[in-house]
């Protein structure tokens, strides 16, 4: 007789559900969702021979739903190796003596009409920024921006500080300072800019690029296919990407579109919209509204990304007492703007998604949520370096949800030191919440950032282990904020359910739980009874999404 509950695959093992910490031994997948989670008895009942595939997972390693990324770079870090060039790890005379010529030879044998690249790091190139007059003595013709690993700062020859009219042909300048709003363009002793551009300055510099001829859309669907390539390897299945206009066109929301009619997209993929402080608003705000057209079952698109200042480290966080050379960070919005926005983007359905690290900048953004915002849009913060002790509750009141940088809990040996000298009293190693959060009733969910900090793990268990043990697993220099440390059942939460809610699709994914999509990895290692110390080592076998093994590394 014919078994009418048989499944499509039935799976054993140690099962972590991310369901209140619930461990079970087998659950049975058909069409996609999952029909039954319990114990092996159960399962069996669900089996027929010859249809349904049974999978034993048991002493394996940890069985365990697959898992979210709440804010990363993966599109501009696979793009660049295939439109710019990418400065990683160069010191400034590699930078100056290999990779601009490097980039320069590329641009000119492609016929490229401008040159684009990323990866140089503040820290290392220190007190030696090139200066546009250094990128003209190489190339002087084409329009040439390089951003920083951060993505926070750039350098620029003096033709793209022309074309986007910083500066006039004959060497006048146009604008100066921080004549561009959230920004700052650094000016030399002889009065001109440097060609050193800090946080909106260089967005709005990078906005004069060529970039509907760097970035059409048979690129960005290139583009999209290995940042799913590379989370399916990782154990991600649901990605919110900060950057989904990042060349200043709507390419890679249409490419995504295209793949998931086509049935190409094994990904739950978020869009954000970015707008800029310099921006004429309200037009912008129409863009946001507009790329909702290219929402698909597996393309969200449903969240408005800002930066309300830059970053703490690189001296542009917005904070509260001053910096040591009493300046006190770059803020791009008033609270009073951030809550008209975040009124009118709420009103359209969209959930605000800002950049905020600074605790001055964070307290304005949860002014601004609390104000305008509706608690069941689940407002992001990004980030979030500092946070004063009255906004914490402010935040669990309204539902706002924190998307946290959880591997940023180690540095080098000496870093704390060198940042006594850079950030305010206080912010030297007591900077990124975790267990706070938890403890404060605030949904927290776990971003990479990659490629920015890209020494940085950007795999789930990577980030797991150094928020179970706030040490990096190659650093092994001094933890940030032990006490900030999460349990292991705490990070696998941060990674998976709770993106799900970030991502609003937790009636959907994130755990494994009866009428779900069945999205789930097999681990190689039990992550939450290795040593804590062997997290890292722990790499997925196998991931699942909506029933289909979508990637193996047997």
């Amino acid at each position: 007789m014919k078994n009418t509950n048989s499944a499509d695959l039935v799976v054993y093992g140690k099962i972590f559900t991310s369901e209140d910490n619930q461990i079970v031994e087998a659950f049975a997948v058909k069409d996609g969702k999952y029909v039954y989670v319990g114990d092996k008895k159960g399962a069996e009942a669900f089996i027929e021979k010859g249809k349904t595939e049974v999978l034993d997972y048991t002493g394996k390693g940890l069985v365990m739903p697959s898992c979210g990324n709440g804010h990363a770079h993966y599109s501009i870090g696979v793009a660049l190796p295939i439109v710019g060039t990418v400065a990683v790890g160069k010191t400034p005379e590699e930078f100056l003596n290999e990779v601009v010529p490097a980039a320069v030879k590329k641009a000119r044998e492609a016929n490229a009409k401008s040159i684009f690249g990323f990866g140089w790091s503040y820290f290392t190139f220190g007190d030696q920024i090139p200066t546009r007059q250094q990128l003209d003595a190489i190339c002087s013709d084409i329009p040439m921006y390089f951003a920083d690993d951060e993505g926070h700062k750039g350098v620029a020859n003096t033709q793209m500080l022309v074309n986007a009219g910083i500066m006039a042909a004959d060497g006048t300048v146009l604008k100066k300072d921080k004549d561009i709003r959230g920004g700052e363009i650094v000016m030399g002793p002889d009065g001109t800019p440097t060609g050193f551009l800090k946080e909106q300055a260089g967005t709005y510099t990078r906005s004069f690029l060529d970039n509907e001829h760097l970035y059409p859309v048979d690129v960005a669907k290139v583009v999209v296919k290995g940042v799913q390539e590379k989370l399916l390897s990782e154990g991600y299945t649901m990605y919110i990407d900060g950057w989904g206009n990042y060349f200043y066109n709507n390419n890679f929301f249409k490419a995504a579109q295209q793949l998931d009619k086509a049935g190409d997209m094994h990904i739950i993929l978020g869009l954000t919209y970015e707008v800029e402080s310099w921006m004429n608003v309200d037009e912008a705000l129409k863009g946001s509204v507009d790329v909702q057209k290219y929402a698909t079952r597996h393309v969200k698109t449903n969240w408005l990304k800002l930066f309300m200042d830059g970053t703490v480290e690189g001296g542009t966080g917005f904070v509260e007492p001053l910096y040591p050379d009493g300046h006190q960070g770059l803020a791009n919005w008033t609270e009073e703007e951030l809550t008209d926005i975040t009124r009118k983007t709420n009103a359209n359905g969209i959930t605000m998604h800002i950049h905020t690290m600074g605790n001055k900048a964070v307290h304005t953004v949860v002014s601004a949520y609390a104000n305008g915002g509706k608690n069941e849009l689940r407002n992001t913060l990004v980030h979030v370096r500092n946070v004063n002790p009255d906004d914490y509750k402010r935040m669990a009141d309204h539902n706002m949800y924190v998307t946290s940088g959880m591997l940023w809990h180690n540095m080098p040996t000496g870093v704390i030191e060198l940042l006594k000298t850079l950030v305010p009293a206080g912010m030297e190693d007591k900077s990124y919440p975790m267990k706070s959060y938890f403890d404060k009733g605030i949904p927290v969910t776990s971003h990479s950032d990659f490629p920015a900090l890209s020494g940085c793990p950007d795999d789930p268990f990577g980030i797991m282990e150094i928020a179970v043990t706030c040490v990096h697993p190659t650093v092994k220099g001094e933890p940030w904020w032990p006490e900030e440390r999460l349990t292991r059942e705490q990070a696998i939460t941060s990674l998976t359910i709770n993106i799900a809610k970030q991502m609003l699709i937790e009636k959907e994914r994130g755990s494994i739980c009866e009428g779900k999509y069945a999205d789930f990895l097999l681990v190689d290692k039990d992550v939450l009874s290795c040593p804590e110390t062997e997290i890292h080592e722990a790499k997925p076998a196998a991931t699942y999404f909506e029933g289909k093994k979508v990637y193996s590394k047997l």
